[in-house]
């Protein structure tokens, strides 16, 4: 009996040594166990101060619905947004007057799908999504992702309107190239959305650089710069200039520097520095952000310069949250 006893005990003891070995190796890689995960509460994060559509994903979250759909229709709310002058419907055009879009989405399964220069369609993420889910590609473009949209039901809509359409009239009369970077307000929108799974999915969708060279692309469209999830560490978003985030494939190296350890807060941190660090960069005169979310629903935000914020909605209460940010000087 006590051989039988002492036994057990053993196997007990040995368990317990291998599930704390387990847990504390899952902790080091920002992995947690799954009973872990099932007990963080549904929540939406999204750059910049757009509350409307982060008040739409947690809707779906509430309701039950996933994560894909919720970043999907959150975003929605600001590409159909007129007055919203960075994204949709309303975007400023590039230097020849034709608003394109760009857009990605990413779910948990490491699914993604995108849309680069799409014109005449007010929903780029929806496109995006189509491509996704419907086609073996991951990136469409120009005329073909226009052609498919038309070809999945999407209506054509012209885009321009009256005030981007006089906004675009005035530029004319000197044409300058130089392109708007906004330091001080809203720009792409992003977003991250965890649900009651504990499932992590990502969109990111804008109308790019107001007057650009046509044909220009950012990051928006770009998974592993606009975006980048992982549903076994956690996701990012990034907005501001495009040219400077695909340099560094920002999102995916924020997400790699949480693999690696890092909370989102010092990877964003990180993610930041290697722009401004890097030789003879220009930085005081544009602007870049990231929001971060990880499995343990822990969120980063970092930005060149004052005035980004992150958007959060969690239990329905609905915050923005300013970032820190590099430039104090």
């Amino acid at each position: 009996m006590q051989r039988r006893k002492f036994i057990k005990n053993s196997a007990l003891g040995v368990t317990g040594i291998v599930s704390s070995s387990i847990l504390a190796s899952s902790e080091e890689k920002n992995i947690l166990p799954v009973s872990v995960i099932k007990s963080i509460k549904p929540m939406v994060v999204c750059t910049w101060h757009f509350q409307n559509a982060t008040s739409k994903a947690w809707e779906v979250l509430n309701n039950g619905g996933n994560a894909l759909d919720a970043v999907e229709q959150g975003v929605m709310v600001e590409e159909a947004d007129p007055t919203n002058e960075t994204v949709g419907l309303g975007g400023r055009p590039d230097r020849d007057g034709h608003v394109t879009l760009d857009a990605c989405i990413m779910n948990h399964e490491g699914k993604c799908g995108s849309v680069v220069a799409l014109q005449n369609i007010v929903h780029a993420i929806s496109v995006a999504r189509k491509v996704m889910e419907t086609t073996p590609h991951v990136m469409l473009a120009g005329l073909g992702a226009e052609q498919f949209a038309y070809e999945s039901g999407f209506k054509k809509t012209y885009l321009l309107t009256e005030s981007t359409k006089k906004q675009y009239d005035e530029w004319k009369k000197t044409s300058l190239y130089e392109p708007v970077i906004n330091i001080e307000n809203h720009d792409t929108i992003g977003m991250l959305a965890m649900d009651e799974n504990g499932d992590i999915a990502g969109a990111c969708t804008s109308s790019g650089l107001a007057y650009k060279m046509a044909g220009r692309v950012g990051d928006s469209p770009i998974i592993g710069s606009g975006l980048f999830i992982d549903n076994e560490i956690g996701g990012c978003v990034a907005t501001g200039l495009g040219e400077e985030v695909v340099k560094t494939v920002g999102s995916f190296l924020v997400v790699e520097l949480m693999r690696q350890g890092k909370t989102p807060q010092e990877a964003c941190e990180e993610a930041i520095n290697r722009i401004v660090n890097k030789p003879n960069s220009d930085y005081k005169n544009f602007q870049v952000g990231y929001i971060a979310l990880n499995k343990q629903g822990v969120t980063g935000a970092y930005a060149i310069h004052q005035y980004f914020s992150m958007t959060k909605n969690q239990d329905g209460t609905n915050e923005q949250i300013a970032s820190d940010y590099f430039n104090k000087i």
